[in-house]
């Protein structure tokens, strides 16, 4: 089976990380739209515009289609299940895990996904409105993209940004974009007693829930990734994002 994961850059190799671990019976193309990076800060009409050239790219060589991008599944998803008939998945901010927490929530993101309406409604229907804060950081899907992880500007950004939320009790810190995955360590010096999650694991159950429902897929010889160009890229240009998020994985 080929599993395709579209991304506006390079955060969904967050999730193509993981996935290649549990998944190994799975081949994987990626792309990376970074031309026009990032995708938060666009408008609607744009993000929908590039997932769905993303996905007629895509779609030809792919059994299933993941959009690692939580602004791209916010403003796109729904768009483009309607107009492709291949399997979709989209990654929404794992705020659902809040609903065991007893402290407050504080979901990061880009403001395109803290403005849409999917994750508006996902917090209504999870009862979890009342005790959700939500901070856009866009900035960080620029210096992930630029591989700068752990400068003095990254950190003094993201302790600017969370000085903004008066809130107390926050136990929950739900990382609402790919490219945050990168980050975690200044999250966690700055929040230590936080909980910090993200949408991979369950995008990697819905992966395998829809494995299990084909029967015959395509094969390919090596894994591949693409850039906005939409030419073949040597996959060694990723190596020191993943060993990035190799190291991330342990916090």
């Amino acid at each position: 089976m080929v599993v395709a994961i579209f991304d506006s850059g390079f955060g969904g190799l967050s999730l193509l990380n993981e996935a290649k671990k549990e998944l190994k019976e799975c081949d994987f193309i990626y792309f990376a739209d970074n031309d026009n990076a990032p995708y938060g800060i666009k408008s609607i009409d744009e993000i929908r515009a590039l997932s769905i050239d993303a996905v007629e790219f895509l779609r030809p060589m792919a059994d299933i289609i993941v959009i690692a991008c939580n602004t791209a599944t916010s403003a796109a998803i729904s768009d483009l299940r309607q107009k492709f008939s291949i399997p979709i998945i989209g990654m929404e901010p794992a705020v659902k895990l809040g609903q065991s927490e007893d402290g407050n929530i504080l979901v990061i993101a880009t403001p395109a996904t803290i403005k849409g309406a999917k994750l508006n409604e996902l917090l209504k229907r999870s009862n979890l409105s009342d005790k959700t804060y939500l901070l856009p950081m866009p900035k960080l899907v620029e210096f992930a993209q630029n591989m700068e992880f752990d400068s003095p500007s990254v950190k003094r950004y993201i302790a600017e940004q969370i000085a903004q939320i008066n809130a107390t009790n926050i136990s929950l810190l739900v990382l609402g974009c790919t490219h945050f995955n990168y980050f975690k360590d200044s999250f966690a010096a700055l929040m230590p007693n936080c909980k910090i999650v993200d949408g991979i694991n369950g995008t990697i159950k819905q992966i395998k829930r829809k494995l299990d429902e084909l029967e015959n897929g395509k094969n390919l010889d090596k894994n591949l990734i693409y850039y906005s160009s939409k030419k073949q890229k040597d996959i060694n240009l990723i190596t020191p994002f993943l060993s990035r998020l190799d190291e991330m994985r342990k916090i």
